[in-house]
């Protein structure tokens, strides 16, 4: 399908550049909804190929490109099962996303996040799948998860290794504290800084620029420079699970879920 509009995302390909958007409210949480939608775009990943030189990946919602997972969705079903079942349930949700993620990674073609607001947790993750980030200057990137006594779980902690040094991968990660896209640029996460509402111009004219080469050298230079962590995503998937069946990550997840505050995942 060159085109799709589904009720968390849509996608449209038009002169060799695929755009995918997210447009999910309040915050593009990433819950089993969205998950399926994007399950259904990467198994259009072949199809689509052959006409596709880049895609970018942007968000239609007010506050950003994603708040990162839809904790309340994780919370509510999980609560009222026994901690093995827990444990399966939130074990099958992972290895589906990380499949999903794995694939934008290794997509034949370039992809581009660009990102306005905020751009935290498992939406950071989606952005670190992808191969160039431009962000607009307004824009705010954190991994909070460790105020619910958890990990990122989408693969985010393997990407960011990849690609950054570990002083920054660090304070992120232990601190749960967010940056702004200046701070996140200086270290190499971002690639192009944009005006503020301006992201996604500024990745259009980049995948125009893209779909100048050769896709078959693109596709070779793009797997040489960017290999996929797989077992220490493997290792991540196991880690956060060992964590989820604690107590006090339950706990903590019904705080966040009783929240009055309008946007509670802000660190």
């Amino acid at each position: 399908m060159k085109s799709f509009t589904g009720k968390t995302l849509r996608w449209d390909l038009r002169d060799s550049i695929l755009e995918l958007t997210l447009d999910h409210g309040p915050a593009n949480e990433i819950g089993t909804a969205m998950l399926g939608e994007l399950e259904q775009f990467v198994a259009e990943f072949a199809a689509l190929a052959p006409d596709t030189s880049a895609c970018i990946i942007a968000s239609a919602r007010k506050h950003g490109f994603s708040a990162g997972a839809d904790l309340r969705e994780l919370y509510n079903a999980a609560a009222p099962l026994s901690p093995k079942e827990r444990l399966g349930g939130v074990r099958q949700f992972l290895e589906r996303i990380h499949a999903v993620l794995n694939a934008i990674d290794a997509a034949p073609f370039v992809t581009i996040a660009a990102v306005h607001g905020v751009c935290f947790g498992g939406g950071l993750e989606l952005a670190l799948a992808c191969d160039i980030i431009i962000a607009d200057k307004m824009a705010r990137f954190a991994f909070p998860e460790l105020r619910l006594g958890l990990i990122p779980g989408f693969g985010g902690i393997p990407r960011l290794k990849r690609d950054l040094g570990n002083g920054f991968v660090r304070d992120l990660l232990l601190t749960g504290r967010s940056v702004n896209a200046t701070r996140a640029q200086a270290v190499g996460l971002v690639s192009q800084l944009a005006a503020e509402g301006e992201a996604r111009k500024i990745a259009h004219a980049t995948a125009a620029q893209i779909t100048k080469f050769d896709a078959v050298t693109r596709t070779a230079a793009k797997k040489f420079i960017k290999p996929i962590p797989h077992e220490e995503l493997r290792h991540e998937i196991d880690l956060f699970c060992r964590l989820f069946t604690r107590r006090e990550v339950m706990a903590a997840l019904k705080k966040f879920v009783e929240s009055t505050e309008a946007m509670p995942y802000l660190p």
